[in-house]
Parts: C-alpha cells; sequence; structure tokens
C-alpha cells in the first residue's frame, strides 16, 4: 500500500499499520516530518529547524515493513491502482491520501505576492531571515519614518498561528533584539495583529478569547479587529473599510486550504478544496482509497470536521484500522472523531486552553501548553534541545538561533543545469 504524506496524518497511519500484513509506502515531497505547531518559534528565532523536523527515513526505522520516496504526486489512474509521481508509478492496493494543507490567499494575488506565510518550514525560515533584515536595514536607516515602516509589522489572522506568532515576536523584538541593537529607537516598533471578525481565536470560549486579547494587550501587540484586508504590497496593506497600514513585513496567517492534491486526481471536492469521503474515509466509489487530514472532508453531526492535527491523527488510526480489518476479511466501523480539546499561547506566561469543560488562561494555560507541546515533539533528543532553548530563553531574555541564513545552490549543480544537453552518443551512465 502507499501513503501520500508525511504529516501527522501520514506518519500515524504508517506507524498504526506497523503489525500488519501489508507492505507500506511513505511517499512525499520533503523527506522530513515538521512539527507544525512550533515552527512560529522557528520564525521568530527560539528554536533550529531541525528540533521541529526530522527526517521521515529515521522516524521509520523501527517500522520494518514500511519504506519511504522522496517524490511529488502528479496524478493517478484508479482503474489500474497506479499513482503518477515525478519519480516514476507506484502500484498500489491501498492508498492513503494525507497531503495536508497550504496558505489560503483567497484568490488575492496581491496578498499572496507581498505576504509572507507560515505554513511549511521555508515559510519560516524566510520569515526569519526577512525580520531580521529588517531590523539590520532601520539600523542603517536615515530618518524615523522609515524606520518606523521596516519596524512595522502586520500579521494577518487572529487564529493559533497568528496569535502565537504576534507574541513571540513582540518578545524577539522587546527582550532579545533590544540588546543587540542599543542604538535603534525600539519605541518606533510595531506589531500589528490584523483580524476580520470581532474576536480572536474563534474555535475557543468567548472567556478565552477575551483572555488572549488582554494579555496581547498587555504585551504591546495591537489588534484590529472587524479588520478584511483588501490588498498588499511592499509597503503595507489596505483595508476593505479604507484604512490602511504601512508596513515592510505582512504575515499571512488568515486561513489554510487543502492541498491541491485532490483537484489533481479528479475526485468530488467540497468547499476549499477538500475531499468528500463517507464514514470509512474512503471517496465515493473507491473502496481502496482512504483520505485523512485536512484533506478529507467529513462531516460528524451535520458539521465538517476542522483541520487540526488531532482530527487528522484520529483519521489515520482508524484508516489503518479499516485496512486491517478488510485484509483479515472483518467488518470495519464508521469513524468517530473525539475533540481533546484546543489551546494556544501569547508567549511567557501566558496561554488558553480548553479542554472539555476545563478552561485554563494565563499562567496555568502556559504551562499546560508547556508540557503537552513538549510531550509531542516527535523526537528524544528534539525534546531535550527544544526544553534547552525555552529555559534559556526564559532565564536569560536570549534566543540564540538570530542568523540570517539563505540557501545557495551548488555552483557545480547550477552550472550543470544551465548547461546544454549533448546530442548523440550513449544513453548509459
Amino acid at each position: 500500500m502507499v501513503i501520500v504524506g508525511a504529516g501527522f496524518g501520514g506518519l500515524t497511519c504508517a506507524r498504526a499499520l506497523k503489525r500488519a500484513a501489508v507492505d507500506v509506502l511513505l511517499v512525499d515531497a520533503n523527506n522530513y516530518h515538521l512539527f507544525t505547531p512550533l515552527l512560529y518559534q522557528v520564525a521568530s528565532s527560539l528554536l533550529d529547524p531541525s528540533q521541529i523536523a526530522q527526517a521521515v527515513r529515521s522516524l521509520i526505522r523501527p517500522l520494518k515493513n514500511c519504506d519511504f520516496r522522496l517524490a511529488r504526486v502528479r496524478g493517478a489512474d484508479f482503474e489500474r491502482k497506479l499513482l503518477r509521481t515525478d519519480a516514476g508509478d507506484l502500484a498500489y492496493d491501498y492508498l492513503v491520501l494525507a497531503a495536508g494543507s497550504e496558505s489560503n490567499f483567497f484568490g488575492n494575488a496581491e496578498v499572496e505576492a507581498h505576504a509572507i506565510g507560515l505554513k511549511e518550514l521555508p515559510d519560516g525560515l524566510a520569515l526569519r531571515n526577512w525580520v531580521l533584515g529588517c531590523f539590520e536595514a532601520a539600523a542603517r536607516a536615515s530618518s524615523d519614518e522609515e524606520r518606523r515602516r521596516l519596524l512595522t509589522f502586520a500579521v494577518v489572522g487572529g487564529g493559533p498561528t497568528g496569535v502565537e506568532y504576534a507574541g513571540a515576536l513582540q518578545e524577539l523584538t522587546h527582550l532579545v533584539l533590544r540588546k543587540d541593537y542599543p542604538r535603534l529607537d525600539l519605541s518606533l516598533a510595531r506589531i500589528v495583529l490584523i483580524e476580520g471578525t470581532g474576536s480572536l481565536l474563534g474555535a475557543f470560549d468567548p472567556r478565552l478569547r477575551e483572555a488572549a486579547a488582554r494579555s496581547l494587550k498587555r504585551k504591546d501587540v495591537e489588534v484590529w479587529f472587524d479588520a478584511m484586508v483588501a490588498t498588499a504590497d511592499q509597503d503595507g496593506v489596505a483595508l476593505k473599510d479604507g484604512r490602511r497600514l504601512d508596513a515592510r513585513t505582512v504575515v499571512w496567517t488568515a486561513g489554510v486550504k487543502a492541498s491541491d492534491l485532490g483537484a489533481a486526481l479528479g475526485l468530488p471536492l467540497s468547499k476549499g478544496g477538500r475531499i468528500r469521503v463517507d464514514g470509512l474515509l474512503n471517496p465515493a466509489g473507491h473502496p481502496e482509497v482512504f483520505v485523512i487530514g485536512d484533506l478529507a472532508a467529513y462531516e460528524q453531526d451535520g458539521e465538517p470536521l476542522p483541520m487540526l492535527i488531532p482530527v487528522a491523527m484520529q483519521e489515520a488510526r482508524h484508516a489503518a484500522s479499516v485496512i486491517r480489518a478488510r485484509v483479515e476479511g472483518a467488518i470495519p466501523r464508521d469513524f468517530r472523531y473525539s475533540d481533546p480539546g484546543i489551546m494556544a499561547t501569547i508567549g511567557r506566561n501566558s496561554a488558553v486552553a480548553q479542554l472539555g469543560a476545563i478552561r485554563l488562561s494565563g499562567f496555568p494555560g502556559w504551562v499546560f501548553w508547556l508540557a503537552v507541546h513538549l510531550y509531542n515533539v516527535v523526537s528524544l533528543r528534539s525534546k531535550l534541545l527544544v526544553l534547552i532553548d525555552w529555559a534559556w530563553d526564559y532565564l536569560f531574555f536570549d534566543r540564540p538561533i538570530r542568523l540570517i541564513v539563505r540557501a545557495r545552490e551548488p555552483r557545480a549543480l547550477a552550472g550543470a543545469r544551465a548547461a546544454p544537453r549533448r546530442r548523440g552518443g550513449s544513453s548509459r551512465s
């Protein structure tokens, strides 16, 4: 069988099939698994990428029936049970699609061209480079007007990612970079969180939403409510109500959409490009195909399940159980999601958590958030390194990963790609 995607859904499914009588091939366009809840900490110079990303091959070593293929899916032939990839066709008996999601700019080409997303590891690295570059440019700017624009950061989207990044960026600016730039007037710095509705963290209890807004205010993060972005350019964003914010940096966390894999495969789609599935997580007419995670559109009690990691992991385990049942000739059951709760941190000593009837905010919520995220970091090495960096930052107000590093293609490889292909000669290498 083939699993497309080595995120939380795909990796969980592969692990759940560890003792099943199937051979598993895990396929992904990247060779690493990313712990996305802490990506904003890479973008805010707190964590190193290696602490939240780990090579897939190292993670599947204990799975004797699992292998990995670095490839990008191009399509599928469902009649012949073939998956088309840029590394060749892959035959399957069962196919699990767990390709996840991507930033949703809602068709706004100007915003997409000028905003930085925060969904993938390259996004986090690019944003870290950009922010640090803005401080370097501000240090050599010739006027307060230019410095103010360089040090104004617009974060669009008041969900967990936007709230967490805004709080982390404020702490990076006022607790860490203040020491790096003693001659730079950081009273000119502004962090503005732009939310299109009347409250932050829309999925949370109203009391927790208010607690999060108060915490951001105490941290000097400006929050603009009922502010819908109309367009963006290199100098800032314009809102639909006529307001404008001059900002050199626009960070987009206002939504995600399903991977375009569903459209490429020609399967029935719902709103947001998600593939419609039944109770066994199969798209109509394809009992050998399973769709899980952000790519799956599954309704429970008349409502679509949210695009969250716990949903992906529970669907992954269920898909694995259905595959095992079919291999063994048993009758599988329909999927039912159990909500474990949601949480978000606003920075040092402040977070909100909603766990059934339990509501936590402030310091207790922050401690709970730390414990849960540290527990869920993939490897023991990463847990230790993350804990050390968190403790260092907490005690010394210092973030060690303040590096502007840009990947560059090796000259030999660039030259090989630029060189014209020779005609004739042997086809063998």
